[in-house]
């Protein structure tokens, strides 16, 4: 990994969503190599905030809905780790205010003089014409070094309690969109979180790029049995049938119905091996750490 210049090594890199999924790996990755990261959180007295602050970071508040605190946060920053601003609610998503909350964000980057922001969103064959390629183009035409990262499924929503009973593991199933015996790509939080790395540490070589993420490809029915196998768990899977997707709403059902007709993720996973050779496989998470959470929870049950 290329060192980053002492000028730039010095100033902290903001993190938004830094008590989440991706913002929290990112953040631990950071701190891991001894950059300094400022966590932008609305609550700095969460369990995950402290969480962060006792491993290193410099906790700010700040909330995209609110821009007027978005300048201070990132006052001195060299970088930003962004992700997609939630606006899930009661009424399901709200395209409009994502993109206001990413607009505000990158505005006040730009308005910072910051050059550099990696933004997570999501792999392309979900993304769409969505509220996520509105602020990815803002930020292309707005900040000089911006980073796409586009991940697919991630292996941590095996730890999942499901969204009606979709998504993660209960009573022995794993139930999902995705045909049974036909690949689906899958990637490890960490490895989202090590490509982040990378791109700040070389700011040059990432600049411009757009990059979907997947370190492994296993069927559905490959992953359960490798999972049953590590954790000595039985364990099935279900795909879920159109009616129940369009039961669960229209965008569930959009979903499959795209995924059945052929529109799937498409990462290179060999291209990116080649950038980050330590890019985890299923068995490597589960070795690592997934079989042991996994586990754990089915335990806790």
């Amino acid at each position: 990994m290329t060192t980053p210049t002492p000028t730039t090594a010095d100033a902290p890199i903001l993190v938004t969503g830094a008590t989440g999924r991706q913002g929290g790996a990112t953040a631990r990755r950071l701190l891991a190599e001894s950059r300094p990261v400022r966590a932008l959180v609305r609550d700095l007295t969460t369990p995950a905030a402290r969480t962060l602050a006792a491993a290193g970071a410099e906790l700010v508040r700040g909330d995209f809905d609110d821009p007027a605190s978005l300048p201070a946060a990132l006052d001195g920053v060299a970088a930003v780790f962004a992700v997609p601003p939630v606006t899930f609610g009661p009424a399901g998503p709200d395209p409009d205010l994502e993109v206001a909350r990413g607009r505000a964000l990158i505005d006040a980057v730009a308005a910072a003089g910051i050059d550099q922001v990696v933004f997570s969103t999501v792999a392309t064959a979900l993304l769409g014409a969505t509220a996520k390629t509105q602020i990815e183009q803002h930020l292309r035409d707005h900040v000089a070094l911006p980073t796409v990262l586009r991940p697919v499924w991630f292996m941590t929503n095996y730890f999942s309690a499901g969204v009606m009973g979709v998504d993660g593991i209960s009573d022995g199933v794993h139930r999902h969109l995705f045909s049974p015996h036909e690949p689906m790509q899958i990637i490890a939080l960490e490895d989202i979180a090590e490509f982040a790395a990378l791109a700040f540490a070389d700011p040059a070589r990432f600049a411009g790029r757009t990059l979907e993420l997947a370190g492994d490809q296993p069927t559905p029915v490959e992953a359960v049995a490798a999972i049953a196998e590590a954790t000595g768990i039985p364990l099935r899977y279900e795909q879920l049938t159109a009616d129940e997707a369009a039961a669960i709403g229209p965008a569930m059902a959009d979903v499959r119905r795209r995924w059945q007709a052929g529109d799937r993720w498409h990462a290179d996973i060999e291209a990116l091996r080649v950038i980050h050779p330590g890019l985890r496989t299923l068995g490597d998470w589960l070795a690592e750490s997934g079989a042991a959470a996994i586990r754990a929870r089915a335990t806790a049950a």
